[in-house]
C-alpha cells in the first residue's frame, strides 16, 4: 500500500468515527423529540376564539338575476296570481346551508433567523414572521329550520370531520402621506424552517405546514388537546410596518354574496358580476420598531393605542381579534 493510503487511514476512520457520532446524535435528538410530552401552557399564552355560528348564516334571500334579468319571463297568467310565475318567485328566493365553525387558539406573533436554500445550492439567512395556531372542530353547527320563512330561523346540528384549508394573509395598515399602504403577504410553506419553530414552539407535539394542514382531515373532539397544530409563516415582510392585521379564511364555510344591478346581463355565463365574500378572523397587531435590530419583543397583540380606525371598521381600542366579511 502506498505511503499517502497509509498516512490517510487515522483521517478517515476520524471520519467516519465523527460522521457516525452525528448520525447517532441526529437519532437521539430525534427519538428524545418523539418521547418529549407536549408542553402545558401557562396562562395568557394561548388567546383562544370560540367558534362563532350566526343563525342568520343558514339561510339568505336573494333574486335570481340569471331570471329576472330576462323581462320576457315576466308574464301575466289568466287563471293562477303573476307571484306563482317562475319570474316572481325567483325575486325572493331562499338559500339554506348548515354551517360550522372551527375553534382557532393562536400563540403571539414572533420572528425567526433561518437559512433558507436558494435555487443556486446556497443558503439565505432570512427573518421570518410566524404564528403558531392550533385548529380543534367543536362538532356543534347550525342548519336551517325546515319550513321557515325567517330567514334567522335556525336548529343546532352535529358536523362530522372537516377539513380546514388556511389562508393566512399578513396586510399592513400604515399611511404614508395621508393615503393607506396596502402591503399584503400571503403565508408561505418554508421546510427549512418548520422543525426549528416546532422545537422552539410546541415541542412533544406534531407542527403541520399550511399545505398539510388542508391534507389533514379534522374530526369532531371534545378535548382541546386533541386539536391539530399548524403555522403560518412570512418572508421578506416590510420592517417599517407598524399596523398589520393577520386574516385567517377556512375556519368557517359561512359566506355572503349579492349581485350589484346591471352586473348579470341575458345572454351571460350564470354568476357572471356576483360578489361572493366569505366569513373571516381578523388578528390586529401592533410593532412599534423599525428595520433596526428587528425582535419579537416589538410585537405587541390588539389595535396601536389610538390607531384602532387604521385596521378597519368594527375595530376599536384594544380589540384584539373580531370576524369580518372579505
Amino acid at each position: 500500500m502506498p505511503v499517502a493510503q497509509l498516512h490517510a487511514l487515522p483521517k478517515r476512520a476520524a471520519c467516519l468515527a465523527v460522521l457516525s457520532g452525528l448520525l447517532f446524535a441526529v437519532d437521539a435528538t430525534a427519538q428524545s423529540s418523539a418521547d418529549t410530552p407536549p408542553r402545558t401552557f401557562a396562562p395568557g399564552v394561548l388567546t383562544t376564539v370560540p367558534p362563532e355560528i350566526l343563525p342568520g348564516e343558514t339561510a339568505s334571500v336573494h333574486p335570481l338575476v340569471e331570471i329576472r334579468a330576462d323581462r320576457k319571463l315576466a308574464w301575466q297568467p289568466e287563471y293562477l296570481a303573476s307571484s306563482q310565475t317562475l319570474y316572481e318567485q325567483a325575486a325572493h328566493a331562499r338559500f339554506t346551508r348548515d354551517v360550522w365553525c372551527l375553534e382557532f387558539s393562536y400563540k403571539p406573533l414572533r420572528l425567526i433567523w433561518v437559512d433558507i436554500p436558494q435555487a443556486n445550492g446556497r443558503l439565505e439567512r432570512k427573518l421570518l414572521w410566524y404564528l403558531v395556531y392550533s385548529v380543534r372542530n367543536t362538532g356543534e353547527g347550525l342548519a336551517p329550520a325546515e319550513g321557515a320563512i325567517n330567514e334567522e330561523a335556525a336548529k343546532p346540528t352535529e358536523i362530522g370531520t372537516v377539513r380546514f384549508v388556511p389562508h393566512f394573509v399578513l396586510q399592513g395598515h400604515d399611511l404614508q402621506g395621508g393615503r393607506r399602504q396596502y402591503r399584503a403577504y400571503l403565508d408561505k410553506v418554508v421546510p427549512a424552517a418548520m422543525e426549528s419553530i416546532r422545537r422552539r414552539e410546541v415541542p412533544g407535539r406534531k407542527l403541520l405546514s399550511t399545505v398539510q394542514m388542508a391534507e389533514t382531515p379534522i374530526p369532531p373532539t371534545k378535548d382541546g388537546d386533541d386539536a391539530i397544530w399548524g403555522v403560518a409563516i412570512w418572508e421578506d415582510v416590510d420592517p417599517d410596518m407598524d399596523f398589520f392585521s393577520v386574516y385567517v379564511q377556512g375556519l368557517t364555510n359561512a359566506y355572503r354574496w349579492e349581485d350589484p344591478d346591471g352586473g348579470f346581463q341575458p345572454g351571460d355565463p350564470p354568476g357572471t358580476g356576483r360578489k361572493l365574500v366569505s366569513k373571516t378572523l381578523q388578528l390586529n397587531f401592533f410593532r412599534p420598531g423599525d428595520r433596526f435590530l428587528e425582535h419579537e419583543n416589538e410585537v405587541r397583540s390588539g389595535p396601536a393605542p389610538g390607531k384602532a380606525q387604521l385596521y378597519g371598521e368594527g375595530v376599536t381600542e384594544g380589540l384584539v381579534y373580531q370576524w369580518i366579511y372579505r
